[in-house]
């Protein structure tokens, strides 16, 4: 799948919002991507998922780990493309991300992490801190849509079916705050 075809996706599924956003991080954007709207078609996951698989596979995973709940859908796809397993991580009480469910993690586990979108790597990062701490190797990431336009470093290869530069403002300086634009809150994880 090329980046111009997932970037469809996004856009006849409106799935890519212009306006005053929130983003999980907590920094503030022009721009949004809401997966969740793309991904509950379930052609859409599976085209998704297999188009990074394509890619990934010579990273050759055992497992793809995810944190939950933006990355659930399209890792677990990426995962039946793969033909491997699909975990995620989710917050324990609202705090750290952490294995739960009976799921279990071991050193001859090569852990590829799938997330929806990179933003600034944070649920990414936390992630293979995840895995790492069950001892498994982490061996790649992976997402749908990278807002970075490229610029996060995982420490381990990485790919994105989508890569745009789409700016990311702290609240304190965000221009579109100083304009009096409302911001929202679209996002699935509370800041």
């Amino acid at each position: 799948m090329e980046q111009s075809e997932a970037l469809e996706l996004y856009r006849r599924t409106g799935a890519y919002l212009e306006g005053h956003f929130r983003l999980s991080s907590g920094l503030h954007s022009p721009g949004y991507m809401q997966s969740a709207l793309v991904l509950q078609h379930p052609a859409n996951a599976s085209s998704l998922g297999m188009g990074i698989a394509a890619y990934v596979k010579r990273f050759q995973p055992t497992v793809v780990l995810s944190p939950a709940l933006g990355g659930l859908i399209i890792g677990h796809e990426v995962a039946r493309a793969l033909g491997v397993r699909a975990m995620f991580a989710e917050r324990a009480g609202g705090t750290a991300l952490t294995l739960r469910r009976g799921f279990a993690l071991s050193s001859s586990d090569r852990v590829l992490v799938v997330e929806d979108v990179f933003t600034t790597g944070k649920s990414t990062r936390e992630t293979m801190d995840v895995a790492r701490d069950a001892g498994a190797e982490v061996v790649g990431a992976a997402s749908i849509v990278d807002r970075s336009g490229g610029t996060i470093e995982f420490g381990v290869p990485s790919f994105s079916l989508v890569r745009l530069d789409v700016p990311a403002y702290d609240p304190a300086t965000c221009p579109l705050c100083a304009q009096g634009i409302p911001v929202e809150k679209p996002g699935s994880r509370p800041t």
